[in-house]
C-alpha cells in the first residue's frame, strides 16, 4: 500500500490535499486519513461509494457521510472562521448528486454555503422567488443538466462570477452532459464559467478559493 501524501500543499496552494476515494481500498483510504489526522489536517474526500464508507465511519468517530454527494470528510476540530457567502444553485432534484458535491466541498473549504434547490428554467417564477437569497454571494455554483440552461439565467441577474457545471443528467440528445456543456461554454451571459460535466468538487474548490481571497481582500 505506497502512497505519498503532499503535506504542504495547504501551504503552496491554500487547502489541504482531497482525497478521490474511486479505485482506492478501504484499507489505502484508512491510512490515508490517519496520515492527515495525525499532522491535524481536516480529511476530505470525494466519489465514496457507501460500502467503503460504513467501513471507515467505525475507525473515525467524528467523520462526516454524505451519501448523496458522496464526499467523507473528518474535521481537525480547530476552530475555522468562515469566509465570503457561496451560493449553490441546482436546477432539479435530478442533479443533487453533483450539487451535494459541490456544497460539501464548499463547506470544508470555509465558505458560508446557501443551497437553493429545483428551480430550473421549467418553472422560471422559482428561480426569481430565489433570487434575495443569492444577494452577497461573492461567487455562485449553477448546477444544471438537460440542456444547461439555468446558468445563463442566473448570470443575467448577478454582479458575481458564475461557476456552471453541467451534469449528465438528460436524455438522449443530451449525450451523457455534452449538450449541457457546450450550451453553458456558449452562454452570453459574460460572467459565467465551466467546469467538467458532473464535476462538483472542482466547482466547489474553485468558489471556496474565491470566497477566501474576497474575505482576505476585506478591511
Amino acid at each position: 500500500m505506497e502512497f505519498n501524501l503532499d503535506m504542504d500543499r495547504d501551504r503552496r496552494c491554500g487547502y489541504p490535499e482531497v482525497i478521490y476515494s474511486e479505485g482506492k481500498s478501504v484499507a489505502t483510504l484508512k491510512s490515508i486519513f490517519e496520515k492527515q489526522v495525525e499532522h491535524k489536517i481536516e480529511v476530505f474526500a470525494t466519489r465514496m461509494d457507501q460500502e467503503k464508507a460504513d467501513q471507515l465511519l467505525p475507525h473515525f468517530p467524528t467523520a462526516r457521510y454524505n451519501p448523496v454527494g458522496r464526499t467523507f470528510r473528518i474535521p481537525n476540530g480547530l476552530a475555522h472562521e468562515k469566509t465570503c457567502k457561496v451560493a449553490v444553485v441546482s436546477a432539479g432534484t435530478s442533479d443533487m448528486p453533483v450539487a451535494e458535491e459541490a456544497k460539501e466541498t464548499a463547506e470544508w473549504a470555509g465558505a458560508e454555503v446557501v443551497f437553493v434547490q429545483d428551480v430550473g428554467v421549467a418553472g422560471p417564477h422559482r428561480f426569481r422567488e430565489a433570487l434575495p437569497l443569492l444577494e452577497g454571494a461573492a461567487v455562485i455554483i449553477v448546477v444544471a443538466g438537460m440542456e444547461g440552461a439555468l446558468p445563463s439565467v442566473v448570470g443575467g441577474f448577478v454582479s458575481c462570477p458564475v461557476i456552471a457545471v453541467p451534469t449528465s443528467v438528460g436524455y438522449g440528445a443530451s449525450f451523457g452532459g455534452l449538450a449541457a456543456l457546450l450550451g453553458m461554454l456558449n452562454s452570453c451571459a459574460s460572467n459565467v464559467t465551466v467546469v467538467n460535466i458532473d464535476a462538483g468538487f472542482k466547482a466547489g474548490y474553485v468558489a471556496g478559493l474565491i470566497a477566501k481571497n474576497a474575505k482576505e481582500r476585506q478591511p
